[in-house]
């Protein structure tokens, strides 16, 4: 199957026609997985392939071990698999039938040409259900695509709670810890990530999973605290301190979260911060501008000596 396609490196906005019956969602709520300028025809010639599939002839029937289905060796010129199209266009026949035939099989891993295993396009087209078969079916949610990010990443970075429920509901323990632990490729990890959008919920429910809270983003330091008072989210601020951040945890600039309150309009967070501060951080560093490009210049040198491997990323 020969699909001519716009190939796009990194994630952009995943965007295609609603389905019937389903409100149209914003292209911020979806992410680019190759597929954004299929065609009619196109489309009409992935269908016509998934159909011409003959596993519906056995479709609760798991393979031999070592056997190996024809349709699992197909891809198409981006890398994708059948698996990766049906989820795409939530086939959702044919996902349960190739999830069923592939169970703990290294199929419902496979990565298309930008390290999207298929969990990483149900949670990207927003398909809890999906998630959930491909992992009790044996899919391993620490793989990352090419911006070094996983499922969960995705998830926490576009609020996406039922995703989110599923994939730590549905994680072995020392899976869960990895990936709440891991930084993607800007060194941010999945609290970050929520925090810098606000989501509150995801927030709190990772910490009650045991995310570490004073984790610091890798490229400057910052802490879920300085992004919560940098976005200027007080309630953020007050849910992070009352489960335990460290108001007194500083950046690569040498900044507390209450430095970050200099200049800001919001004095609730500024109060908030004071008392918890201790005193001799309270005031900014003796020259500002000076530490501000330390700091700069700790982001630029981290880009280069931090050494993140396109490669291998969390043991993948």
């Amino acid at each position: 199957m020969d699909l001519h396609r716009t190939s796009i490196m990194n994630q952009m906005d995943y965007c295609r026609e609603a389905k019937e019956g389903k409100p149209p969602q914003s292209t911020e709520e979806r992410l680019d997985s190759g597929l954004d300028s299929l065609k009619e025809e196109e489309y009409q010639a992935v269908a016509a392939e998934i159909s011409r599939l003959q596993v519906e002839c056995e479709p609760h029937k798991q393979a031999a071990a070592g056997e190996l289905h024809e349709w699992t060796t197909q891809t198409t010129e981006d890398g994708d698999t059948l698996l990766h199209l049906a989820i795409i266009h939530e086939a959702k026949d044919y996902i349960r039938t190739m999830i069923e035939l592939s169970r703990n099989t290294d199929f419902l891993n496979i990565q298309n040409d930008q390290r999207q295993t298929p969990l990483h396009l149900a949670v990207i087209t927003d398909q809890a259900d999906v998630c959930q078969r491909l992992l009790v079916s044996g899919c391993d949610p620490t793989m990352v695509d090419d911006s070094g990010d996983t499922p969960l990443h995705i998830a926490c970075r576009h609020g996406n709670l039922p995703c989110f429920s599923v994939i730590t509901q549905n994680c072995r323990p020392e899976q869960l810890h990895a990936v709440m632990a891991a930084f993607n490729y800007q060194g941010q990890n999945c609290l970050h990530l929520a925090s810098v959008q606000g989501f509150l919920s995801l927030v709190e429910n990772m910490v009650d999973l045991g995310a570490d809270i004073n984790a610091k983003e890798q490229r400057n330091a910052r802490s879920a605290l300085h992004l919560a008072v940098d976005q200027q989210n007080f309630s953020l601020v007050r849910l992070l301190l009352k489960k335990g951040a460290d108001p007194n945890l500083m950046t690569s600039g040498g900044h507390t979260p209450y430095h970050l309150t200099y200049g800001r309009d919001d004095d609730d967070i500024r109060k908030e911060l004071y008392s918890l501060t201790k005193p001799d951080l309270r005031e900014l560093p003796d020259s500002e501008s000076d530490n501000s490009e330390v700091e700069d210049d700790v982001e630029s040198d981290d880009e280069v000596w931090v050494g993140y491997d396109d490669i291998q990323w969390n043991g993948h």
